[in-house]
């Protein structure tokens, strides 16, 4: 079993407040969309579930091979170590390492240590063209190939539950579309758990089981399906544009 939940999260930056009682919850093997435009808290959502910002109130908890985990207080290095990956907005790859290289720095967690060889032979059989430019530095790769190399890098790390944020900034409508089209193939062939804060409420939609809207730091609806999204009328009037 892995899944995970929030619940009455509050966060702040200084006296900032960003985030007000936000609760959410992703049941094992759900693609949860977490919509929201620029400045709402999406990331900053991501940030307290990888302890990269401790909440000022709420929990997280986790539940991973049936073994019930408070996130709260947990270093990043921990909660990678548990199984939990983010892909981060705007990839934030080591740019004058090599595509290998950087692939390789994904393997951290220990548990991933031994598998190495096995996961480095998936993440070329899902992103070929990575195997391609293996050698080549990160920067000199397009915006898509460094798409495909932050999800590649998630992957290295056997998560169970997967985070992305913001997969679709700075590509073109083609290349987001490809992208999210590779975050559903991924959640289906390696049986993940994902959770994805997007601002590209149409192409999230499209592989999303279910998913919240965040507004100002609150969630303002929750869609029990990618249905009940497109019918919402907030979602469309000031999201879709219908």
């Amino acid at each position: 079993m892995h899944r995970f939940g929030i619940a009455g999260l509050d966060a702040a930056y200084g006296r900032v407040r960003v985030l007000e009682d936000v609760s959410l919850t992703v049941a094992e093997g759900e693609t949860v969309a977490l919509l929201g435009t620029n400045g709402n808290g999406k990331s900053t959502v991501m940030k307290c579930v990888m302890g990269m910002l401790a909440p000022t109130r709420g929990r997280i908890l986790a539940e991973i091979d049936g073994e019930k985990i408070d996130l709260l207080g947990r270093s990043t290095e921990e909660i990678v170590d548990l199984g939990i990956a983010l892909v981060p907005e705007g990839r934030r790859l080591f740019p004058k390492l090599t595509v290998e290289e950087n692939l390789f720095l994904g393997a951290s967690r220990r548990k991933a240590r031994s598998a190495i060889a096995r996961n480095l032979d998936f993440a070329y059989a899902t992103f070929p063209a990575l195997r391609e430019r293996r050698r080549q530095l990160a920067q000199s790769l397009s915006g898509g190939e460094q798409q495909m190399l932050a999800l590649a890098r998630a992957l290295m790390s056997a998560p169970r539950l997967l985070l992305i944020d913001e997969p679709s900034v700075g590509l073109a409508p083609i290349l987001v579309k490809r992208t999210i089209d590779k975050i559903k193939e991924l959640k289906e062939n390696f049986r993940l758990t994902v959770l994805m804060a997007e601002q590209n409420f149409a192409q999230a939609v499209r592989i999303a089981d279910r998913g919240y809207v965040i507004v100002h730091g609150r969630i303002a609806f929750a869609g029990e399906s990618a249905e009940a999204l497109n019918n919402n009328e907030l979602v469309r009037k000031f999201y879709l544009g219908l």
